[in-house]
């Protein structure tokens, strides 16, 4: 939980200090960032397909499969890196196009170009951090995160306000910040692994098995698919910066301000998805579906009590939390309104993320893909599209779409893994008979 949170504390980091220069900057971090995350979160799920390799392989005692995937996992996880990169630059000229607040594009298009570059060292990064998740080795992730949090923080405070002989960049500083603590990120975990017992053996490359199309293929056909739901699902939230762009700066700060904030829940709940991925795929390796199914069922349970934690303390704490972004009252009192429906999301959203990790996990991907698709874009964006007008709900609407589509979504896939597990248990036990 802690290495996925610490993608979303640089993000936090970034609007805490910008914030402190005003509505206009902190929305031009949203709006960059807006195009960053949906970049980030395609690569992130990307990599998420190495995982259950690695466990199924752990599982069945496979080390030479277990290398081969880390291996193409890898090399295909540095090539999106790069892709990525490339595509943000092709991409950010449209955010002219998006009916936002001209002074907010002009300050995003800087700090998106240097941001931009840090897909490259980051997917570098998932491939090593998937890699050892599949190995149930999740803490080294974590501490390469936590650091490069603190390098990122160091850095943002010399370069957004000029310390001692660095200039002043503002919004270029925060960018310059998250790409150094991405680097760093990336050498810390790469120094780490390869000094571990655990993971020598597979950090031995041979020639003769470099290269094998299958295992490319292998990773892509689950890879993409995963890559969709993660773009479905953080399309749909980045949508919600755009809308909220249409109703005015001090909305869409406030947005950004609520967005931030669910992120970091949102992203405790993916780390138990990756815990389900891992213990699923376990299972899997073993062919123990009685004990998949009760493994899985007992993280959905423990993501719905941390969850439900989550939503009292949002609408407990909703008018003091935003206090800490920015002092401007309307933006405070805007988004003290969306942390209330933040906070009845933070169920559906947790428990739809951990179902698909389980479902990852049976390496189960192009019908949660579907799922995903009509959740968010059938289902929910409409309704956000609709309500989110001045004229109708305005912020409340939007997210009140957010909510509908996130709720679907649990639902449905609920469903699906629970008529795969079942299915699984009958099939075998139809064999042993």
């Amino acid at each position: 939980m802690l290495g996925q949170l610490g993608h979303v504390m640089v993000g936090l980091v970034d609007n805490l200090m910008i914030g402190q220069l005003g509505a206009a900057p902190l929305a031009a971090v949203s709006l960059g960032n807006a195009l960053v995350f949906i970049a980030m979160s395609m690569g992130i799920g990307f990599s998420f397909a190495i995982t259950p390799l690695i466990a199924e392989a752990d599982g069945a005692d496979d080390l030479e499969g277990g290398r081969s995937y880390f291996h193409h996992g890898l090399i295909l996880s540095s090539i999106n890196g790069l892709l990525l990169f490339i595509l943000l630059l092709i991409a950010k000229p449209i955010l002219y196009y998006l009916d936002q607040p001209q002074e907010v594009v002009d300050l995003a298009i800087p700090y998106l170009n240097i941001v931009a570059f840090s897909m490259v060292p980051l997917m570098a990064f998932q491939a090593f951090k998937q890699f050892a998740d599949g190995l149930s080795q999740t803490r080294y992730a974590m501490y390469a995160t936590i650091l490069a949090n603190v390098v990122n923080v160091v850095f943002n405070y010399l370069l957004i306000y000029g310390i001692w002989f660095f200039p002043r960049l503002e919004l270029e500083g925060a960018a310059w910040g998250t790409l150094i603590s991405r680097f760093f990120m990336l050498w810390f975990v790469w120094e780490i692994l390869r000094r571990k017992s655990k993971f020598i053996e597979y950090f031995k490359w041979s020639k003769r098995e470099m290269i094998k199309w299958s295992i490319f293929k292998r990773i892509l056909s689950l890879g993409f698919p995963t890559a969709l739901q993660m773009l479905f699902e953080v399309a749909i939230f980045t949508g919600t910066i755009f809308l909220a762009g249409n109703l005015g700066t001090n909305p869409q700060a406030a947005n950004q301000i609520a967005l931030n904030l669910a992120s970091m829940t949102f992203m405790i709940a993916v780390g138990l998805g990756v815990t389900a991925t891992i213990r699923v795929g376990n299972q899997v390796g073993l062919r123990k579906y009685k004990e998949l199914r009760r493994i899985g069922y007992s993280i959905f349970l423990l993501v719905f009590l941390i969850e439900a934690v989550f939503a009292i303390l949002f609408i407990l704490l909703k008018d003091i939390l935003p206090v800490f972004y920015i002092d401007n009252m309307e933006v405070i009192s805007l988004a003290a309104q969306l942390l209330v429906i933040a906070a009845l999301f933070q169920l559906s959203d947790g428990i739809q993320v951990v179902i698909l990790g389980a479902l990852r996990g049976l390496q189960d991907v192009k019908i949660p893909t579907v799922i995903c698709f009509i959740s968010y874009w059938i289902i929910g964006f409409p309704v956000s599209f609709y309500f989110g007008q001045a004229d109708q709900l305005g912020s409340m609407g939007i997210w009140l779409g957010l909510l509908a589509g996130l709720t679907s979504s649990a639902i449905l896939l609920y469903f699906r893994f629970n008529y795969l597990s079942r299915k699984l248990i009958r099939t075998k036990e139809t064999l042993i008979a």
